[in-house]
């Protein structure tokens, strides 16, 4: 399987590339998004794509764009990536790795939700016995189940730079109250009823985190990817232990091998050997397959 690190669509205009996405303009009102097989680490993008992986992430989002779409609307447009770009060779850049989009304004947050002490979470509660701020009951454990799912938004980074979390009365300030308040609830919806669905696949979905835009009536919809490996920290339900971090559907993978190797997180990053890649792909896909069965 080849893979793409970054697309080339002489017939649109390029907006942007992050860290996995490249953006293109399609009109006045809708967007191309493909999804790349970059692979980001400490916010510093690999030189090696892993094989497969936007596909997977596309088709993942748009499982759960579909399945979700009930607690709130998204921005998929149901326009085929093919039919917006020009020629067999742009097509297949984008063929099962791309979706056409609403073009919306992104709130300036992350939303993230926290359903398992886990990650920079656990962290934090073994300093000070909060996350984010939050207090928590003492005497918890690494992984366990939180008594109720955390709303724990950050800041949106540049590429390279590292997002920062930040209290709910400052996603107020940003946000304003009602909004605020509006997010905050979708994204715990969401999580809520994703991560019950989940758990009848065999996956724990210990956190994750969603992207919201408006229109220009102000409507809110649901935005970039959902609930996909590179957003969520996805567990086996039949390794999880309390008190030990499970191994995950993701690119943890990755980041133990470049924990393991001496790299000091700046770029640039070193190459990525082909077995760890192929072992990655692996777990995007098995993630893939256990979510929606195909």
């Amino acid at each position: 399987m080849s893979a793409l690190h970054q697309s080339n669509l002489a017939s649109l205009p390029l907006l942007h590339r992050g860290k996995v996405r490249d953006l293109y303009e399609v009109d006045d009102r809708h967007l191309l998004i493909v999804q790349t097989d970059r692979l980001s680490a400490f916010d510093v993008i690999l030189p090696d794509p892993i094989p497969g992986k936007g596909e997977v992430l596309t088709a993942v989002s748009n499982f759960w764009f579909n399945k979700l779409r009930h607690v709130i609307p998204n921005h998929l447009t149901g326009i085929a990536p093919e039919s917006v770009v020009k020629g067999k060779e742009e097509q297949a850049q984008v063929r099962g790795r791309a979706f056409v989009t609403k073009k919306l304004k992104p709130l300036p947050i992350e939303a993230i939700v926290r359903g398992y002490l886990a990650g920079s979470g656990w962290k934090d509660y073994q300093k000070t016995g909060t996350v984010c701020g939050i207090k928590l009951p003492a005497g918890l454990h690494e992984a366990e189940k939180l008594p109720q799912p955390l709303f724990t938004p950050s800041t949106k980074a540049a590429i390279g730079e590292h997002d920062e979390n930040i209290s709910f009365a400052q996603a107020i300030k940003l946000l304003g109250e009602t909004r605020a308040n509006e997010v905050r609830d979708a994204t715990l919806a969401l999580y809520s009823e994703a991560a019950d669905y989940a758990l009848t696949r065999g996956i724990i979905i210990a956190d994750t985190k969603f992207e919201f835009g408006v229109d220009e009536s102000g409507k809110l919809y649901l935005i970039d990817e959902a609930l996909t490996p590179d957003s969520s920290r996805f567990w086996p339900a039949d390794q999880y232990r309390v008190g030990s971090n499970p191994p995950s559907f993701d690119k943890q993978f990755v980041r133990d091998w470049l924990e393991s190797s001496g790299w000091n997180k700046q770029p640039p990053a070193p190459r990525i050997p082909e077995d760890v890649r192929q072992k990655t792909a692996g777990k995007y896909r098995e993630a893939q397959q256990r979510l929606t069965g195909a």
